[in-house]
C-alpha cells in the first residue's frame, strides 16, 4: 500500500461516491500507539498520526518533543511494532501561533513559521493550518472574534513557509510528498473544551464558504495556486462534542445544510476534531457525510486510564498483604503528579474539591493523559507492570474488573499480560474507527472482518 498521493485520492474517492475515510491518532502515549499500530496490521490500512503545535513544536511543546524527536519516535515505534513505514503518515495539527498566542503578532507568527518549517522539515506531510486566536497585540479581548481576512491572511503566510521548507526537504534527500493542506478551525481550543456545556452549535455554512472563499484568495495572492490544489479538507463543527461527563452524538439531519453545501466543493472533504467517543454508527455516517477525516485521540488516552486503573485494583486485592511487594499506588501517584502541576487542568475542570479529584479522574476531558510523561508516573506504571507479572492473575478477578479481556483469555485469543490488556482495549476503540473509515466490515471484537 502506498500513502502518497492517499489522502487526495481518499478526497477523490469521496467525491465518485465512495464512502471513503482515514482516522487521525493524536497522542503520543505508547500503549495508544502502539495499538494504533497493531490495529493497522490487522486491519491491513494506512496510519496517520499527528502532534498538535502545543504538544510538539521546534521549542519542545509541553512533550518537551520537536517535530524531528516525534517523527523518530513514531518510526520507532512502527519498526517495533513490524508496521511498514511506507504505509505511515505524519502530520501537524493546529499548526499556528497558538502556543505563542500571548506575544505581539510579529513575534508570535515568526516563531509559527519556525514551527512549520520544522514539521515538513521531517516528512510531515499532513498540514493543518490555524491562525484562528487573537495574538498578543490584535485590537478587542479574548471574547472577540479574530477577523476572518485576518486569520486566513496569517494562514497563507504559513503556507508560503510550508511550502518553501517542502522545496528544501527534498533538495536535502526527502521523500515524502508534497503536504497536503487542512484549514479552518473548531470552536474548541486545542485540547479540550466545555462548549458541550454552553450549548453546541453546527457550523454555518456561510460561515464554512467564507473560510474556503478567503483561504483560496491569500493562497493566490501568494502565488500558492498549486498549493491551493492540495487544500484537501475544512476542520468544521459538524454537532459532535464531548464534555467532563457528558457526549454529544452525531446527528447527521442538524448537519444537513452544512454536509450538503460540501457537495459544490469538488476538492474538499471535511475533517472532525472532536470525534472521541462516538457511537460506530455514527462515525460511519459522518464518513458517509463527508466527514472523512477522523480526528481521535483523548478517548485512547482514556481507555489506557481506565485500563491501568483496573489493573492497579487487581494489584491491590492480589499484593497488598503481601509485605515482599512495593505496591505500585499508580493512582495516587497519578492524583498528585495532576496537584503539582495543575496548569494542564485548572482552567478545564471546574467546581468543588470533590468535583475537581472527580473530575482529574474520570473525565471524558482525560486530561490526564499530560502527565503519562512525569518520572514518578512513568516509575509507577512501570513497578505496576513488573508486579503484575510477577503472579499469575486468577481468572476469577480477571472477569470483575477486566470482563471482555477474561472471554478473550480463556477463548485463547489474548495472553495473559498486563500490557496486552491495555493494548486490546485500545484496539477496540480503533475498531469503531476503522469500520467507520471502510477498513473492516465489522467493529466488534470477535467477528473481525
Amino acid at each position: 500500500m502506498r500513502t502518497k498521493g492517499y489522502l487526495t485520492d481518499l478526497v477523490k474517492n469521496q467525491k465518485a461516491g465512495e464512502p471513503a475515510g482515514i482516522y487521525s491518532v493524536c497522542t503520543y502515549n505508547r500503549h495508544a500507539v502502539e495499538s494504533t499500530f497493531r490495529q493497522a496490521l490487522e486491519d491491513s490500512s494506512p496510519v496517520l498520526i499527528e502532534s498538535t503545535c502545543n504538544q510538539v513544536n521546534h521549542l519542545g511543546g509541553y512533550t518537551g518533543m520537536t517535530p524531528g524527536n516525534f517523527a523518530d519516535y513514531i518510526h520507532e515505534v512502527a519498526d517495533e511494532q513490524g508496521f511498514p513505514r511506507q504505509r505511515l503518515i505524519l502530520g501537524g495539527d493546529h499548526l499556528g501561533p497558538y502556543p505563542f498566542r500571548g506575544e505581539p503578532a510579529e513575534a508570535a507568527m515568526e516563531k509559527a513559521r519556525q514551527m512549520v518549517a520544522s514539521y515538513v522539515s521531517v516528512g510531515c506531510s499532513k498540514i493543518h493550518l490555524d491562525a484562528s486566536m487573537r495574538l498578543g497585540d490584535d485590537p478587542g479581548d479574548e471574547n472577540t472574534p479574530l477577523d476572518s481576512e485576518v486569520i486566513a491572511r496569517r494562514s497563507a503566510e504559513l503556507a508560503v513557509t510550508a511550502e518553501a521548507g517542502y522545496t528544501k526537504y527534498r533538495q536535502e534527500g526527502g521523500s515524502a510528498a508534497p503536504p497536503v493542506y487542512v484549514i479552518g478551525t473548531e470552536v474548541p481550543a486545542p485540547g479540550g473544551s466545555d462548549e458541550v456545556e454552553e450549548g453546541l452549535k453546527v457550523t454555518e455554512v456561510s460561515d464554512f464558504e467564507e473560510t474556503v472563499s478567503l483561504a483560496k484568495k491569500y493562497f493566490h495572492h501568494h502565488g500558492l495556486e498549486d498549493a491551493w490544489e492540495r487544500v484537501i479538507a475544512v476542520v468544521v463543527q459538524p454537532g459532535v462534542e464531548h464534555g467532563d461527563h457528558t457526549i454529544v452524538d452525531y446527528d447527521r439531519r442538524k448537519a444537513a445544510k452544512l454536509n450538503a453545501a460540501l457537495k459544490k466543493y469538488p476538492n474538499l472533504v471535511f475533517e472532525g476534531h472532536a470525534t472521541d467517543y462516538q457511537k460506530p454508527e455514527g462515525l460511519k455516517a459522518m464518513v458517509e457525510d463527508g466527514i472523512a477525516v477522523l480526528k481521535v485521540g483523548p478517548s485512547l488516552t482514556f481507555t489506557v486510564r481506565e485500563t491501568v486503573f483496573a489493573l492497579s485494583r487487581i494489584e491491590q486485592e492480589l499484593l497488598e498483604e503481601d509485605s515482599s511487594y512495593s505496591l505500585s499506588h499508580f493512582i495516587e501517584n497519578l492524583e498528585k503528579a495532576m496537584l503539582r502541576k495543575p496548569a494542564h487542568w485548572q482552567k478545564h475542570y471546574s467546581g468543588d474539591e470533590r468535583e475537581l479529584q472527580f473530575a482529574r479522574k474520570y473525565s471524558f476531558f482525560d486530561r490526564s493523559r499530560y502527565y503519562w510523561v512525569e518520572p514518578e508516573v512513568e516509575q509507577s506504571l512501570k513497578l505496576l507492570m513488573k508486579n503484575l507479572r510477577s503472579v499469575n492473575i486468577p481468572l476469577s478477578i480477571l472477569s470483575q474488573y477486566l470482563p471482555v479481556q477474561f472471554e478473550r483469555v480463556r477463548e485463547g485469543r489474548l495472553q495473559k499480560d498486563p500490557e496486552v490488556f491495555i493494548r486490546d482495549r485500545v484496539m477496540d476503540v480503533l475498531k469503531k474507527y476503522a469500520y467507520a473509515s471502510g477498513y473492516r466490515e465489522d467493529w466488534i471484537g470477535g467477528r473481525d472482518k
